[in-house]
């Protein structure tokens, strides 16, 4: 096999791939040995007719477009690691012309990323952020959680109120019709969750054990379920028990049992300490994105539509992992939301080109920064995954496989190339509309 550059146009890349006669009969007698089977001649057993045969009977090109096909798996590339080609999509093959005892030339046209003159990410202007943590705040905090504290208590001597949870069997119905989906026992229900359709829950308030009531809603126009959207129904419930919930006092005794803490004053101090490094890194989060959108804005990219579609893809793949997680198929939530998947993937277009764009400036930071990833800044990447799943790091490493190990090689300079950016960035003392500004975020 002999590759050759021909020229690099736009986006495209153009080079040949020449095969001799004796590498095209030698890839061809290799398809001949694998799928000799597949052929019936007349007076031989199957997969016993020499490849002669064969060829006089289905044509004398019958092995040519698999011998091809297995010679392009391996050389093809070969070409691209020697020719320094780094596609984005698949390649648009010219066959040429095929003759038997001659070599045959292939030319190869074959998207790649686009190329620019990186712009602006030295020195990049930047005004200062931060955010203050309050009294308030802390409060807040500490209020969440003595939530996180509480328990449930049963309630037997009043009816229910809004916040409590209820036990209840439930059966829907349409008209005199029960609908599927729409039947439970001793199902708890939070009243004010606002988990079922609108009006189900305000319509138990008040209720006491025991009690058999029937509530009338109707199901929003745009429910997921075709059948039932817009309609009026009634559901027949029992309710089972009532359980409020009980908060904790914000005492000593709390923070004894909440903490490590023997005083409430000592959390509440901690507590502050926690607010106030967590509103340092959200400040330092929130500039280095600052940062990054001025670079982003300063760098123009043709981008092709390639490398926004898998962006797109990709978009989709890791939403539908997201809410599968929640106990959700991407099937059910389109329904739910009354889009089509390509309306779906439309609607993500916009931010799929910004991902791409952002991804091809970094990666042209590194490349003139010459950043690299050590193999031992990779090992400790891997063995904080084999901590986090209780997996011995060579295992991981196993499993990750090259291609993974490589994707998390380019993190680690992507993250060097995003640090630079930053600690190179000019910190400008706040303004005064953009202090109000981030304390009305607040």
């Amino acid at each position: 096999m002999k590759a050759s550059f021909i020229e690099k146009e736009g986006n495209k890349a153009k080079f040949t791939l020449e095969f001799t006669a004796e590498e095209l009969d030698q890839a061809q007698i290799d398809a001949y040995k694998a799928t000799k089977d597949k052929y019936v001649v007349d007076g031989f057993r199957k997969g016993k007719a020499p490849r002669k045969i064969i060829e006089q009977r289905y044509g004398e090109g019958i092995f040519l477009e698999d011998g091809l096909n297995n010679l392009l798996s391996t050389q093809y590339p070969a070409a691209l690691t020697e020719l320094e080609i780094e596609p984005i999509d698949r390649p648009d093959i010219d066959f040429g012309e095929y003759k038997k005892g001659e070599t045959m030339t292939l030319t190869i046209t074959v998207a790649t990323p686009p190329e620019f003159e990186l712009q602006d990410y030295e020195g990049v202007v930047i005004e200062d952020v931060s955010f203050d943590v309050t009294d308030e705040d802390v409060e807040n905090q500490l209020e969440s959680l003595q939530k996180r504290n509480s328990r449930q208590v049963e309630v037997t001597d009043r009816a229910a109120e809004d916040g409590d949870t209820v036990n209840i069997d439930y059966k829907g119905f349409d008209g005199d019709n029960q609908f599927e989906g729409g039947t439970a026992d001793a199902y708890d229900l939070k009243l004010g969750s606002g988990t079922f359709i609108p009006g189900f829950e305000e319509k138990l308030i008040g209720t006491s054990i025991g009690d058999e009531v029937e509530v009338d809603v109707t199901f929003p126009e745009e429910y997921h379920s075709a059948d039932l959207a817009g309609k009026p129904v009634v559901f027949k419930v029992t309710v089972n028990s009532i359980k409020a919930e009980e908060i904790p006092l914000l005492d000593d005794d709390f923070a004894q049992e909440a903490s490590e803490f023997d005083t409430l004053d000592e959390l509440r101090a901690d507590t502050r300490v926690k607010l106030e490094e967590s509103a340092t890194l959200r400040a330092e989060n929130t500039k280095k994105n600052n940062v990054l959108e001025k670079v982003f804005d300063a760098n123009t990219i043709d981008i092709p539509d390639v490398m926004v579609e898998e962006a797109q893809d990709g978009m989709v793949q890791e939403f539908s992992q997201s809410i599968q997680q929640q106990g959700m198929q991407l099937e059910n939530y389109l329904q739910y939301i009354g889009k089509t998947l390509d309306e779906f993937r439309e609607g993500l277009k916009e931010d799929a080109f910004k991902r791409v764009k952002m991804r091809l400036i970094v990666e042209a930071i590194v490349k003139d920064q010459e950043f690299d990833a050590a193999e031992e800044e990779v090992d400790a990447e891997v063995a904080k995954m084999a901590e986090q799943y209780g997996i011995d790091a060579e295992q991981i490493k196993g499993l990750l496989g090259p291609d993974q190990l490589v994707m998390i090689s380019q993190d680690i300079k992507n993250r060097k190339a995003v640090d630079y950016v930053y600690e190179n960035a000019v910190v400008q003392p706040a303004s005064e509309s953009t202090e109000a500004t981030e304390d009305a975020a607040e």
